[in-house]
């Protein structure tokens, strides 16, 4: 439920004023930017994280950062970059990468095209690229996948390709040295992608929210795993509806374990372990 929009002071004794008002304020533009709905419990990070950006704009307030973020359009993509999450890690819920391997292998050498539709900072669709060369022993693969964040920020680090190397601690050995590239000398302790493996990959910014989506339909697996979340019902159903207009017959979605779709049950029909098939 929204909060009562009043003068009440969410952080006092902070640098610049914060009252419910403003909270309000961003939640409001948020949700027309992005479509995204913000707790009610997220008033500390939003001014934790919108304080760095009006300081950076040597600004005195939240008012006026507002009335510059009402003002701007190029504005809007700090704006949204500094609100949203980016939580992932390689190979999060495995079983999907289990089941994706099984529906690359079993369609052989015909053209499969993946959307990765939170890409974050690229250690999702790194792994569907993993899976698919595994699944067909090969890099030369007819295999293309897009892959999309709302965050441009994310997306540069995603497609640089380079991570820390504890992030691959679960990885075998064989799996490291053919995947990635150790870095050396201030690179150290840094690991990057193989170009084969890059290759496979087109990155670009696609919000949601916007009317139509720079993507070819027919798409024969779509990845889009806890971003449902963010969303109200009806948002969702705006959004799945123009998902499932870009998805081919007997494709694949894979959702994330947070998520349920009872809601939508005449657009997806499950198949178990939160992956389902369209109603084409």
């Amino acid at each position: 439920m929204t909060s009562h929009v009043s003068s009440k002071t969410v952080n006092a004794d902070k640098e610049f004023a914060f009252v419910t008002a403003d909270f309000e304020a961003v939640r409001k533009r948020l949700k027309k930017i992005a479509g995204i709905n913000l707790a009610d419990s997220k008033d500390s990070m939003v001014y934790s994280r919108l304080s760095r950006r009006i300081r950076h704009l040597k600004m005195s307030s939240f008012s006026q950062y507002l009335r510059y973020v009402d003002s701007t359009e190029s504005e809007h993509q700090e704006f949204v970059n500094s609100l949203t999450t980016n939580l992932t890690s390689f190979f999060r819920e495995q079983h999907h990468f289990d089941a994706l391997k099984q529906h690359i292998a079993a369609n052989g050498n015909k053209p499969i095209r993946i959307w990765c539709a939170a890409s974050s900072t690229g250690e999702e669709p790194y792994s569907i690229a993993i899976t698919a060369v595994e699944a067909l022993g090969k890099f030369d693969i007819p295999v293309s996948i897009i892959a999309s964040d709302i965050d441009s920020n994310v997306l540069k680090t995603a497609s640089d390709g380079v991570y820390k190397i504890e992030q691959l601690d679960a990885f075998d050995s064989a799996r490291k040295k053919r995947f990635f590239r150790r870095g050396k000398g201030a690179n150290n302790g840094f690991v990057k992608v193989v170009p084969e493996l890059r290759k496979l990959i087109e990155f670009k910014r696609i919000n949601l929210m916007d009317d139509t989506w720079d993507l070819p339909n027919g798409l024969d697996i779509v990845f889009c795993r806890n971003v449902m979340i963010y969303f109200d019902k009806p948002t969702q159903l705006q959004i799945l509806n123009k998902i499932v207009r870009h998805m081919a017959p007997h494709s694949y979605y894979y959702a994330g374990h947070s998520e349920n779709f009872g809601h939508v049950n005449s657009l997806l029909k499950p198949l178990g372990k939160t992956i389902y098939q369209p109603k084409i």
